[in-house]
């Protein structure tokens, strides 16, 4: 394991804090394609990626890969690739994305893991991703939550698609802290997850962790924010799959708006939450603002000139064809929103490496 980045007094604690920590990393988004080969050499470039981390994950206390039906011979494969034992769970076709993250956390050791890490097996980690996404734990005041940061690959598409999808905001619970958390990169202390998991959501697609998070935020969790543990999210393998993402995105708006309006309107207009398409396109509007203001201030390259110009254009082109699914299903009317069924998954292979 390389220490160069960790100071003498840090190194040793982290290795403690690693040795109390699980990692559940759930393999749901491999699923899309129907491709059980593709997947498994997914699965084996992040393996080997997570290996180079300045704090190995060799030291962590336990590892649980969820998954759709890893025969003996690739599990073991996939055990010499991490150089140590991982844990498997099999799933069944019908155990969607936040429900393979509850499952396996369910196979966590209790008896030596205090806290629970979950990643995802279609996103990129940076180098230091653990070690940054741990370090928290390791104060005297440690939070019983960390998130690290999300975003898409840099450039102009990236840039926008950022500003939408992974925003974060002040938590005022704390300083350093954040209201709301991404699935793919995040850290509870076990107990804190067994008390708030991840709830069901009928016909939402990626939104029960933003519901989670309010969750936490009104019961006064605080979700400390470690804005260097960062990773990579991939988008989907065609042109087609991210339209329908945009089109899933904005669908779920509908089913979040009701929990944004309790927990941030007052009294007087909390009507919005059952006003049909009216209080998502609220949300819809108010997030682009947030968006238009947040470009350039999303820890990525400075956009510039023309690409500068190119992201604003993008972001309210995905803004309208998110708006467009809001709208619609803010009517009742569920078209295209067949992917939102907990089974299925978006194809995530390409450049996994």
């Amino acid at each position: 394991m390389s220490q160069e980045s960790l100071c003498d007094d840090a190194a040793p604690q982290l290795a403690r804090i690693a040795a109390s920590t699980a990692l559940v990393l759930e393999t749901n988004n491999l699923r899309g394609g129907n491709d059980p080969a593709a997947a498994l050499v997914s699965l084996q470039n992040l393996i080997v990626r997570l290996t180079r981390q300045s704090l190995s994950p060799q030291l962590l206390g336990q590892w649980i890969i969820t998954h759709d039906g890893l025969d003996l011979a690739a599990r073991q494969a996939l055990c010499a690739l991490a150089g140590r034992s991982l844990d498997f769970v099999e799933i069944d076709a019908s155990t969607g994305y936040y429900a393979a993250k509850n499952v396996g956390f369910e196979q966590v050791d209790q008896q030596r893991c205090r806290y629970a890490l979950f990643a995802d097996a279609d996103c990129l980690p940076c180098n230091r991703w653990l070690e940054e996404l741990l370090l928290p734990l390791t104060r005297t005041d440690a939070p019983l939550a960390v998130a690290g940061r999300t975003s898409y690959a840099p450039g102009v598409i990236g840039s926008a698609l950022t500003t939408i999808d992974f925003m974060y905001f002040p938590s005022p619970l704390r300083p350093g802290a954040t209201r709301n958390f991404y699935a793919n990169n995040v850290v509870f202390a076990c107990a804190t997850f067994e008390h708030y998991r991840y709830q069901p959501l009928d016909g939402v697609y990626r939104a029960h962790c933003q519901v989670m998070g309010l969750r936490l935020q009104d019961a006064g969790v605080a979700v400390a924010y470690a804005p260097d543990a960062h990773t990579e999210h991939r988008l989907p393998d065609s042109q087609g799959e991210v339209f329908k993402l945009r089109w899933l995105r904005g669908g779920d708006s509908v089913d979040l708006t009701p929990y944004l309006v309790r927990a941030y309107m007052p009294q007087w207009l909390q009507w919005l939450g059952r006003s049909g398409p009216i209080g998502p396109l609220c949300v819809m509007l108010g997030r682009l603002g947030y968006s238009l203001r947040a470009l350039n201030h999303q820890d990525l390259p400075p956009l510039r000139g023309v690409r500068y110009l190119g992201a604003i254009a993008a972001l309210v082109g995905i803004s309208l064809i998110d708006t467009a699914g809001a709208v619609v299903r803010g009517l009742g009317i569920n078209l295209g929103r067949a992917s939102a069924r907990h089974s299925e998954a978006l194809s995530y292979h390409r450049h996994l490496d």
